[in-house]
């Protein structure tokens, strides 16, 4: 028994702490926040229970009280919960009530700090929080508070005479009283001032204005919360330090269709540009029910010439009924292997096999003309591939007298996760380009969301992997927009840089 209180940061995923994502990883139980990225889940164990209880503009899905109860009565369960908190639960995130509850009630608990929004979205932003030529000290304060009631807890004219940095949490519907105030206790109006909205994120905005401007220009703007408001001389940094805001995808909607299994190549390349990635799985990888046929096929695995991998699912399956029957990369060791591309190729090597053949380009007919150019004929392939897949690679191989065996490893099952945020975001105008790695992605696609209703949204962009990938999507009355020259995950990024 025992809780952990996990600052999550400010929604960048790469700013979660290492002990953050190792005790996620261990909990029984999830407690999170609205603040807290959603992605950070995919750390929890997949048993896990899992339990929602943010905050959202004024809009509790529950209260405080019941939260602080509810942390306590799954932690006196006998169970480890991790209570996950947007940015750091000192700072702003009523983390120290918890704490004192949990020791009231007699729970042990741990505190792992996150980084709170004010460092890193101003960071983020290109605003230094101090800075020997502008500012010498920073301020944290709350902006929820009515700035005009009597017994405010700011010193509004201490704030205004300070000369700190100040950095207003939740006061973006306090934002005209919170400039007036500071200006009423001596701030001069042309003092820099700046708001940051959904910093460090694919969402990140930023407006820099002044003190007295500020209020006007956010409503002109719509800027809403989540925001920082930050006021003082170093805001006029901005113009020269704001690398977040120059990446080249950054706010862009993009739809990755991958099995999420594959998904994290694609991902991580496009969010490392700053786009907004909607990861919509239109398939599923799963085991088979049954690995007896493929166990037996591994008993002769040396009476094979050649074993061609055109996955990297092909790669991990195969490798894991290897290991169940006791063998290892060196049942292989009689064997040529192709792989139908560098990542397949990579995963081999992972392994411990380097392949003998990569072909120039990665789909099948190119592995056929390869491998026909090394010679083929009365030579065994045998391919461990998913169970329902393109048959041009054993078919062209036997034409040209190969004996061929295809392997089923691993099935591909349809997946609509994801669909109701995608249908959203469409509607909300936030998705830029869907892209699609292969020819069952677009099918399946198509299956959940139809062509008829991708047509309302004539700026959509498409993005497919290769020809074979771009002509399934023409059958549904759909034109490729980019499409690489070479057919890879990273040359797929590339045009996106390019064209999106």
């Amino acid at each position: 028994m025992k809780v952990y209180l996990i600052g999550s940061g400010p929604g960048d995923p790469g700013l979660f702490t290492l002990k953050g994502k190792e005790v996620l990883g261990k909990a029984d139980v999830v407690i999170y926040d609205y603040l807290a990225n959603s992605c950070f889940l995919e750390f929890a164990r997949p048993d896990a229970e899992i339990i929602y209880v943010g905050k959202k503009g004024g809009d509790h899905t529950m209260p405080q009280d019941e939260i602080n109860k509810l942390i306590i009565r799954k932690a006196k369960e006998g169970k480890s919960v991790a209570r996950l908190k947007g940015g750091d639960p000192y700072i702003f995130g009523r983390g120290g009530e918890e704490a004192e509850e949990l020791l009231a009630a007699g729970v042990p608990f741990e505190v792992v700090p996150g980084i709170t929004s004010a460092m890193a979205s101003t960071a983020y932003a290109g605003i230094p929080l101090t800075h020997r030529a502008f500012s010498s000290s920073v301020t944290f304060a709350t902006g929820h508070e009515d700035p005009t009631k009597s017994n405010s807890a700011h010193n509004w004219d201490a704030l205004a005479r300070s000369g700190s940095t100040l950095v207003f949490y939740m006061g973006m519907k306090n934002v005209g009283e919170i400039c007036n105030r500071l200006m009423a206790g001596g701030l001069p109006g042309k003092t820099p001032a700046a708001v940051i909205r959904w910093g460090t994120t694919s969402k990140h905005q930023s407006l820099v204005s002044t003190l007295k401007n500020l209020p006007a220009d956010v409503q002109r703007n719509g800027l809403t919360a989540p925001a920082l408001i930050v006021v003082g001389k170093v805001v006029d940094l901005h113009s020269q330090l704001n690398w977040f805001e120059k990446k080249p995808l950054l706010g862009k909607g993009i739809v990755v269709t991958r099995a999420r299994e594959q998904a994290s190549d694609i991902a991580g390349l496009l969010m490392e540009q700053g786009a907004n990635v909607i990861q919509f799985p239109t398939i599923d990888i799963k085991p088979l029910p049954d690995y007896s046929e493929v166990r037996k096929v591994l008993g002769y695995i040396g009476s094979y010439d050649w074993v061609a991998f055109t996955s990297v699912n092909g790669v991990k399956f195969f490798w894991e009924q290897l290991y169940a029957l006791g063998l290892d990369s060196r049942a292989l060791s009689s064997c040529k292997i192709a792989a139908i591309g560098p990542s397949t190729a990579q995963a081999l090597k992972a392994k411990g096999i380097k392949a003998d053949f990569i072909p120039e380009r990665f789909v099948a007919e190119s592995v056929v003309k390869g491998l026909l150019t090394l010679g083929v004929k009365d030579k065994r392939i045998l391919i461990p591939r998913a169970a329902v897949a393109r048959d041009v690679l054993p078919v062209q191989l036997r034409e040209a007298g190969a004996s061929v065996d295809v392997l089923p490893i691993y099935e591909t099952k349809p997946s609509d996760a994801n669909k109701d945020e995608v249908l959203q975001q469409l509607e909300a105008g936030a998705i830029q380009c869907l892209t699609f790695a292969s020819s069952s992605t677009v099918d399946n696609f198509m299956e959940l969301i139809p062509a008829a209703t991708l047509k309302n949204y004539p700026e959509l962009k498409y993005a497919c992997i290769g020809p074979v990938t771009a002509k399934t999507l023409e059958k549904y009355g759909i034109s490729c927009d980019y499409q690489p020259t070479d057919y890879t995950i990273p040359a797929l990024v590339d045009i996106l840089l390019e064209k999106l």
